[in-house]
């Protein structure tokens, strides 16, 4: 065996020094096929020695705790991929010769023998020795059409192939024990960061996951050809934009004997100017720009406060934009209005077109639904938004995006 390994190295590597670019192409695939061949050929070979190896107790006996602790020192791999060494040629040892001689003959490669045989020790489960054969047999064809992911995926379905007698009922089991598989893993991860940012983890049972991508996906799409957004960051915003639907909804119990809400402090000077921050009820703060975009569509309570913060006189919430003015800004808008944005209304807040800290009234012809994106682009950008003499909003872009600053309008909502 040493003679012949020592032969077949010698002669992969005068295949090495021969120059590639001097072949055809048709020489070239055959030659890759052949590589391919003798790479699962000398795979079946190594698990053989392996299995010799650990069988003979050679790692113990050279003071090692384990035959996977001793690959990964002598042949330098992860403790990992030496484990699943030593099982797979254990595998190949005690299983179907039909297997063995697949990859011995340079059919199938190792990832594919692992699929294989944890396919059929389910099959074998499931259904019985016969059925576990008849497995072996139609994996081993699949083998030669499908890589690894593919006939694993296949492999969920070998019963029907094998022993459809069962696989109804298998189906079923396999189905129940990943539910509830799945309920017991489930978990949401908030972790806050000094910043006031959150760091979000965990896993999604099948439906919660199914909600979350049906909620968050439509919203995900770029907004516009021009949308500079990360797919990550688009994914964020579209499920912020999921808690301003849930909040503006209405129908989340209450917390605290109120109704679920933001609350946000400012002083009435610094709104105004523009000056100074605003504070969470969760003591973080936000920039005097960030709390005038949330006031654009927020119930606004006026509050006096004395030298030293206590509060003198509280005053009655009032809403800006809702109820009538909502309805008629939701009927002539249809939707966020900046231009090519598909945004619905209900996704939409009411934005100021003059912020009414700046002595802007609330009415129709001072306001434009938003989609949260846009507004926040409105808010942090040059654009500028004015109601055109049709009574329709226009949007200004900044000079560096078009010098000639054309209006342009969404036309995306308009009545045909």
């Amino acid at each position: 065996m040493i003679d012949a390994l020592e032969q077949a190295e010698a002669a992969v590597a005068a295949c090495f020094d021969t120059a590639a670019w001097a072949a055809s192409e048709p020489d070239l695939v055959a030659a890759l096929d052949a590589t391919h061949r003798l790479e699962q050929r000398l795979a079946a070979v190594k698990l053989t020695l392996v299995r010799e190896l650990d069988g003979r107790s050679t790692a113990t006996a050279q003071g090692a705790s384990c035959t996977a602790v001793w690959l990964r020192d002598r042949l330098r791999l992860g403790v990992g991929a030496a484990r699943r060494l030593v099982a797979l040629a254990a595998t190949l040892d005690t299983g179907p010769t039909e297997v063995r001689d697949a990859l011995a003959g340079g059919l199938v490669d190792i990832e594919q023998v692992r699929v294989i045989a944890e396919t059929v020790e389910t099959v074998h489960t499931a259904a019985g020795s016969a059925a576990a054969d008849k497995a072996v047999g139609v994996l081993v064809d699949w083998a030669a059409q499908f890589d690894a992911t593919l006939l694993r995926r296949l492999g969920t379905r070998i019963l029907d192939h094998v022993a459809p007698e069962v696989a109804d009922a298998a189906t079923d089991a396999a189905l129940r024990a990943d539910e509830s598989r799945a309920a017991r893993d489930r978990h949401l991860t908030i972790s806050e960061q000094t910043d006031g940012r959150l760091r979000l983890s965990g896993i999604l049972d099948t439906e919660a996951a199914a909600l979350l991508r049906t909620a968050i996906d439509p919203l995900s799409a770029p907004a516009a050809p021009d949308d500079t957004r990360t797919a990550g960051q688009r994914r964020h915003d579209a499920l912020a934009d999921v808690c301003r639907l849930a909040l503006r909804g209405g129908e989340l119990p209450d917390h605290g004997g109120d109704p679920t809400q933001l609350v946000v402090t400012a002083t009435y000077d610094g709104l105004t100017r523009q000056l100074g921050a605003g504070a969470l009820d969760t003591g973080l703060h936000l920039t005097a720009e960030a709390v005038r975009r949330l006031a654009c569509d927020a119930a606004v309570l006026p509050a006096i406060l004395g030298s030293a913060g206590q509060p003198l006189d509280v005053g009655r919430q009032r809403r800006l934009i809702t109820g009538p003015l909502r309805r008629a800004l939701v009927l002539r808008d249809r939707g966020c209005a900046f231009p090519g944005c598909d945004r619905p209304p209900r996704w939409c807040d009411g934005h100021h077109i003059q912020h009414w800290a700046d002595g802007g009234n609330t009415s129709l012809d001072n306001a434009v639904l938003l989609c949260g994106h846009h507004h926040r682009h409105v808010h942090h950008s040059d654009w500028t938004v004015h109601l055109a003499n049709d009574g329709h909003p226009e949007f200004v872009p900044p000079a560096w995006l078009d010098p000639e600053q054309l209006p342009r309008r969404n036309h995306y909502h308009r009545r045909t």
